[in-house]
């Protein structure tokens, strides 16, 4: 039986949370990747360990993030053509897409394979550290080919509206990942290189097992290996919806890069707490990140088959799911973030310093809640530009200021420095909501003239 869905019928909140769940499910194993990288190191390894695992899986998580922006621009065209029932159109769009991230797969990997020291340096990684951050920069980065591959993939599942794929392709994935860092970690203490080590090696066998799958599966648009090749006309397409997101992510992961080098330049025990911060932050705020990526494949399908006031339904049904869970997940983490960031690590003083940085993302779930829906909805609608606007003056306008004005503040604890990822959210949701006030004000102009 075909897993594709028709994301244009059926009720739809109950087609939303069916097509959510599984890249939810998917998304929180894909993080599994670095946090069990993390996990492991934290229990078998030295805080020097934890440190690089930190500072290389926050530039890792960086690149990830941009690849799936550029990837979401696949996603969108091909759910917007299968809605259109342009199958030929979707068919090639997915070949262009293939020749397109290959050449972006291999320029990244060469980039962060022999750059690994540099940026480590750039990265201001601590003394302690150094070695340990390179090493596992420069392993991932080998690897990076299959980052792409598997964020391509993705797309690819998701524009067909099939988010249950993903998920067990991942799910294999994250199993062996586990299995590889407690080899590499626990059993031959390699500590960080050998969490990089696990990586790759989990990411590659993720990539194997996708192909196996979508060379068996009943596609809902036609294709041939004709279709691989470097089309300008639909390249250039697929550009101009995924640059935007993709532009706006790379400096968004920017932005948290920086936090990352202001604590690194405080001590390695800051830099362990806010990386494991960080990682508790991915899972924290996964039920808003799948329903962003949720909503573009959704909002994506029905605004092609011409169903805005569907798309519109589903944006506040989004919203409000994800509020809910929320309100739960940020009011534990306030209270017990200790327990949370225990996980990652054995380390008293890490812990204690994790904690306070989780209490400003505490206050960040209710606000994301709003924020990703509104930005996966946006993407769904072809507005990938506003999206970059929207992520840029958060990021760069409000996130950093504010960071590095609280880190001047002598005694400025963490929870402080954390408060600009809040703070960045909160004008994020408010320029939302106006460009959507605009945009029904243009609506209404448009009728009358009509």
């Amino acid at each position: 039986m075909s897993d594709n869905k028709n994301l244009t019928q059926g009720n739809i909140l109950t087609s939303l949370i069916k097509f959510a769940l599984p890249v939810l499910a998917a998304m929180f194993l894909q993080s599994l990747y670095g946090g069990v990288d993390l996990l492991v190191v934290g229990q078998f390894a030295e805080t020097a360990d934890v440190s690089g695992v930190a500072t290389g899986s926050q530039l890792m998580h960086t690149a990830t993030m941009v690849v799936t922006g550029l990837a979401i621009g696949l996603t969108i065209f091909v759910g917007q053509k299968i809605g259109e029932r342009n199958e030929e159109e979707a068919g090639k769009a997915v070949g262009a897409g293939v020749v397109l991230f290959l050449i972006i797969g291999v320029i990244l990997t060469m980039f962060l394979a022999f750059s690994a020291n540099v940026i480590s340096g750039l990265m201001k990684a601590p003394e302690e550290a150094f070695v340990q951050t390179t090493q596992y920069i420069r392993i991932c980065g080998i690897g990076a080919v299959f980052i792409v591959a598997y964020n391509v993939l993705g797309a690819v599942f998701r524009g067909i509206g099939d988010s249950r794929t993903p998920l067990l392709t991942v799910c294999i994935a994250c199993v062996l990942n586990i299995i590889a860092d407690l080899i590499f970690v626990a059993a031959l203490g390699l500590g960080a290189a050998g969490a990089a080590i696990a990586t790759v090696i989990s990411q590659a066998f993720s990539v194997v097992i996708s192909l196996v799958i979508i060379s068996r599966k009943k596609l809902p648009f036609k294709f041939s290996r004709s279709f691989i090749r470097f089309d300008k006309r639909l390249i250039a397409h697929e550009l101009r919806l995924g640059v935007p997101i993709a532009l706006q992510e790379l400096l968004v992961g920017f932005s948290f890069l920086l936090i990352q080098v202001i604590v690194n330049s405080i001590d390695v025990v800051a830099s362990a707490g806010v990386g494991v911060a960080q990682k508790v932050c991915v899972f924290i705020l996964l039920v808003p990140s799948s329903f962003g990526q949720a909503m573009a494949a959704f909002v994506a399908q029905n605004m092609g088959a011409r169903q805005a006031d569907r798309a519109k339904k589903a944006l506040i049904c989004g919203i409000l799911i994800s509020l809910a869970v929320g309100l739960v997940i940020g009011t534990f983490t306030f209270i017990r973030g200790d327990i949370l960031a225990g996980i990652f690590s054995k380390d008293a003083a890490v812990i204690a310093g994790a904690h306070d940085y989780l209490k400003a993302y505490a206050i960040d779930t209710l606000l994301t809640a709003i924020m990703f829906c509104y930005v996966g909805y946006y993407n769904g609608c072809g507005k990938t530009m506003f999206v970059m606007i929207q992520g840029i003056v958060g990021a760069l306008c409000v996130r950093v200021p504010i960071v590095f004005l609280m880190s001047r503040i002598e005694g400025a604890s963490l929870f402080m420095i954390g408060l600009g990822t809040p703070a960045s959210t909160f004008v994020q949701v408010l320029l939302c909501l106006g460009y959507g006030l605009w945009l029904k004000k243009q609506n209404t102009k448009k009728q009358l003239q009509s």
